[in-house]
């Protein structure tokens, strides 16, 4: 299929993932979890070139299209023209994971409320609620450095989120990464619940109920399953963007 307004010849499958992740960075708008302009999405395009997909810097995440996407190299340089600049420091912590491991072709990096709060406790995530307890084992904890632009700082980022797939960077926000977009968006959902919930929690008066780890490690085994299984997460993103468009057609 042939890109639009003057893009280069993109094949099908390309096409569908660039309608793909702009449905992701709408739906984080749609769902308030928007930082203005900030903030990447990245999905990695098929093919043996390392070559990835990520907004334009400087659009609001509900003005990204599939056609003005920005393929990058893993040191966020075109390897396509575009109107837009890319932002290669910003492209820092997506470029990261991407490089270190084939197998996470989308990279999820927000600020929202609930989990930047979460981040800032030294105790991070409980995982004794529903949400909570899907992420046990799940995620790893990154001490905070400053703005994350620098090259030197990827190596201790990868090396903090080992194999894990949800990193919290401490006093700032998360990251997330599954093997495809639906897979983490619906990763980031369950993450951001778990913030929620735990927010929520903590100006309850009383103790909380507490689960058993045992219990927690089947709940996570059959979460990361769920996430995992390409037709449950794609029904969860459908159902999501399906939503999204009955909301505004109703404007």
């Amino acid at each position: 299929m042939d890109g639009k307004q003057g893009a280069p010849s993109w094949s099908e499958a390309e096409y569908r993932l660039r309608v793909q992740l702009a449905d992701c960075y709408h739906l984080v708008d749609y769902l308030g979890w928007t930082e203005m302009i900030f903030n990447h999405i990245s999905a990695r395009l098929p093919g043996a070139a390392a070559h990835y997909l990520v907004n334009p810097f400087g659009l609001n995440y509900n003005e990204v299209t599939p056609e003005n996407l920005l393929k990058v190299d893993l040191d966020g340089n075109l390897v396509e023209p575009s109107a837009y600049a890319p932002n290669p420091a910003g492209f820092a912590l997506h470029s990261a994971i991407h490089g270190a491991h084939d197998h996470l072709h989308c990279v999820i990096h927000t600020h929202t409320t609930a989990l930047s709060a979460i981040a800032l406790k030294q105790s991070g995530f409980s995982h004794d609620d529903f949400y909570g307890a899907q992420i046990f084992g799940r995620v790893a904890y990154h001490a905070f450095e400053g703005i994350t632009l620098f090259a030197e700082e990827r190596a201790r980022m990868l090396a903090s989120m080992g194999e894990k797939n949800v990193l919290v960077l401490r006093n700032h926000g998360l990251a997330v990464a599954e093997r495809d977009i639906p897979g983490t968006f619906m990763l980031l959902w369950t993450c951001q619940r778990a913030a929620e919930i735990q927010c929520q929690a903590a100006v309850l008066p009383g103790p909380n109920v507490t689960l058993d780890d045992t219990v927690k490690q089947r709940c996570a085994d059959l979460a990361a399953g769920l996430v995992q299984n390409a037709a449950f997460a794609q029904t969860l993103f459908d159902a999501t963007v399906r939503r999204m468009r009955a909301s505004q057609s109703t404007r």
